[in-house]
């Protein structure tokens, strides 16, 4: 694995120092706290932060509570701490801030050792938790733009469907290819990890609760099922026919198309008429070509799917593109 430092490890790094610094010149009693709670408020996404601050903030206010009744109520023994959080990690749990639970055990254990609860330790904790959490929130204000990224994604997506459907057209016309189908595996993987990227986006934008360029993978997941799906019926054909080369033509210019512009309806058309021209042919002579023309049949039913999935997906101007990050094509 190649050795690199990201923008996280810096942000965590630099809010770290910074949140101690902070605690240290307040002149709060175990400062450190504070840089443990940035540590573990500094997540991947600003929607993550939000929502690991929040869990964090309310549990160390729970366990401040839980404390107080707890050793001023009963005693400051080490049994006492065992029975508190028997009590009170349910009650994180059912509060759903079950991620704040290791953070408001170090408050547990602080309030322990000063061997009373009293409004300056509360204060100095309450301090801690701020200090801690603040810095973590106003460090992922900063979130690097993925757009460049997800865009890079569609290119490379829209390019592997070019060569998958060159390769469709070379087997239709010579019956004959040397392809390793790598494209196959790539697509897959660039699908998926567009998918996870694009979410990510979403997870930094707190106005957005969805992201174009989600849907727009989504839609070439669906795309991409079809084309698995129709693979093996055409290479399976082994007598050249009429029809096969005129799929072969119709499926040369779609791949031409893959772009960002909708032309969808238009090819559409195309292939409605391609289906009409056929039904004028003649009827297969024999068993070969009937076979060939039922398996080059099945594949312009496949075709017309996968332009209807892409006819439904809404299309975007270059400059709603740049500005929320998709657009529209085959």
């Amino acid at each position: 694995m190649k050795y690199r430092i990201g923008y996280r490890t810096i942000k965590t790094a630099v809010g770290t120092s910074i949140s101690i610094m902070i605690a240290q010149m307040l002149q709060l009693d175990n400062f450190v706290s504070a840089g443990i709670l940035t540590i573990l408020c500094i997540k991947v996404t600003k929607k993550k932060s939000l929502r690991a601050s929040w869990d964090r903030f309310f549990a160390c206010l729970l366990a401040m509570a839980f404390s107080s009744l707890f050793f001023e109520g009963i005693a400051y023994h080490p049994l006492v701490i065992g029975l508190l959080l028997l009590f009170f990690i349910p009650a994180a749990v059912m509060a759903k801030a079950s991620d704040g639970i290791v953070t408001s055990s170090v408050i547990i254990l602080h309030i322990y050792s000063a061997g009373e609860v009293s409004k300056d330790l509360l204060l100095n904790e309450l301090g801690i938790i701020i200090v801690g959490i603040g810095v973590a929130l106003i460090a992922n204000l900063y979130m690097p733009s993925l757009e460049s990224k997800l865009k890079e994604y569609r290119l490379e997506i829209e390019e592997n469907f070019k060569v998958i459907f060159d390769e469709i057209v070379r087997y239709l016309r010579t019956h004959e290819s040397s392809w390793d189908g790598r494209e196959i595996t790539e697509t897959m993987e660039m699908i998926d990890e567009a998918k996870a990227l694009a979410f990510r986006d979403v997870e930094n934008h707190f106005r957005r609760d969805e992201n174009l360029y989600y849907h727009y993978f989504k839609m070439r997941e669906k795309q991409f099922e079809i084309i698995e799906r129709v693979l093996p019926s055409v290479t399976s054909i082994a007598l050249p026919v009429e029809q096969g080369e005129m799929i072969a033509d119709f499926i040369e210019e779609l791949s031409e198309h893959i772009h960002p512009g909708n032309t969808a309806l238009l090819f559409l058309e195309k292939l409605y008429r391609m289906k009409v021209s056929f039904e004028n042919m003649e009827l297969p002579k024999t068993r070969e070509e009937f076979e060939a023309r039922a398996a080059l049949l099945h594949f312009v039913k496949e075709m017309e799917q996968y332009l209807i999935i892409k006819s439904s997906f809404k299309g975007l101007k270059d400059k709603e593109m740049n500005q929320s990050g998709t657009g529209e094509a085959n």
